[in-house]
């Protein structure tokens, strides 16, 4: 199954898209879709006038990357930066799985691990070695993620969006 676009991914869309309306020289932004699910970021990305080879997606799911090839994107499986070595990017955004780990749910789509905040803490250790200079990152979180260490990563809140059961939170590096 391939994560549907939802409250998150609309929050992200809207974050990126309004990031990529600033920069001038946008046939050289490279951009990275961690966590790809539905590619409605790169589309996202192509509508905002990044150039389709210079987008990359990565997704940890077989029909996440399957999909977004199908949509003529350039998409690999991975987990997390383990088969980027080397590769930089201008803009990096990763809609991270943020819930804590439970009986009824473990997958990798929608679990960040046992506190629900491993995965954003593995991607936040990771991501400085893959951003040029004067790169942005955009990491999508849930207020039932655990904020304590991911904190020490000094990101600061540029976007939220409170739902059903939780706040959504788009964080800046």
């Amino acid at each position: 199954m391939v994560y549907p676009v939802s409250e998150d991914s609309l929050l992200l869309v809207k974050v990126v898209r309004k990031f990529l309306k600033k920069p001038k020289n946008k046939d050289k932004i490279m951009y990275l879709d961690m966590g790809a699910g539905s590619g409605v970021l790169a589309e996202t990305a192509i509508n905002c006038g990044i150039k389709k080879e210079k987008i990359f997606c990565v997704d940890i799911n077989s029909e996440a990357v399957k999909f977004v090839k199908n949509k003529g994107f350039n998409c690999i499986k991975s987990n997390l930066f383990s088969k980027l070595k080397g590769k930089k990017f201008d803009l990096i955004s990763f809609n991270a799985p943020y819930l804590p780990e439970n009986k009824y749910d473990k997958k990798p789509d929608t679990t960040g691990g046992k506190r629900g905040d491993e995965v954003a803490i593995r991607f936040l250790k990771q991501v400085k070695k893959h951003l040029n200079n004067g790169g942005k990152v955009f990491l999508l979180i849930s207020s039932l993620t655990p904020f304590d260490r991911i904190k020490k990563f000094g990101l600061k809140i540029i976007a939220r969006k409170k739902i059903f059961f939780e706040e959504l939170l788009v964080l800046e590096i």
